[in-house]
């Protein structure tokens, strides 16, 4: 190589270095600022975990605490007092209307309340829905407890059977003995349906006067 071509190739070279430096004054804050960010993710990632178990700890404790209260009353208190956030508010309203024979009353209040609550969970809201319809009873016309259960018995909700149960169970307070027993024999053969259910519905059936399912149905 001559001359000439090694010094330009010097040249070249820093003329390259330059440049280099030039983009690294420039813009060399941004991987730093992308390592910061992920360290900073992480962390906070890692923070948000274990606030959340802090959470859960503290609504597990008061919630063990209050049941182990012996009056209904200081039960109660004690719950409604249990820190809550976010799903918790659910758990917490199911556990309040958990003894409607003490309190119907307030436990119909914490159902209708976990019913309204858009914010939570859909599964938690249907789980409302069906215990405000037993709870509530011929308290609620039996049309508004039908229009009630229809939405969960939609197929794909994941209390379809027990709201399908219920409705059979509607037939019955109506007087339709011949509908209730045709939809309680579905349910003897609906895969959904748990076992306990299948049993339960088999003996309504007999109960009204129809025909026990063959073993191989109802189990």
């Amino acid at each position: 190589m001559t001359n000439p071509d090694s010094f330009i190739n010097e040249v070249t070279e820093e003329v390259r270095r330059d440049r280099l430096f030039a983009l690294l004054r420039k813009w060399g804050w941004v991987p730093v600022l992308i390592v910061l960010g992920v360290v900073g993710g992480t962390a906070y990632t890692e923070w948000a975990k274990a606030q959340d178990r802090a959470r859960a700890q503290a609504f597990g404790d008061a919630v063990l605490d209050a049941l182990d209260l012996g009056a209904p009353e200081d039960r109660r208190a004690a719950l409604t007092a249990a820190p809550v956030d976010g799903p918790q508010k659910a758990v917490l309203a199911l556990l309040l209307a958990s003894d409607p024979v003490q309190d119907r009353a307030a436990s119909i209040d914490a159902l209708k309340g976990l019913v309204a609550d858009t914010t939570q969970p859909q599964s938690y809201r249907d789980l409302a829905v069906l215990r405000l319809v037993i709870v509530s009873g011929a308290d609620l016309p039996l049309s508004d407890r039908r229009a009630m259960l229809d939405p969960i018995a939609a197929p794909g909700r994941p209390f379809r059977p027990l709201a399908l149960e219920q409705m059979a169970y509607l037939l019955v307070e109506d007087g339709k003995i011949d509908e209730a027993i045709v939809a309680l024999q579905a349910l003897t053969t609906d895969q959904q349906s748990p076992a306990g259910l299948r049993s339960r519905a088999g003996q309504m059936i007999v109960a009204l006067g129809g025909k026990a399912p063959a073993t191989g149905d109802a189990g």
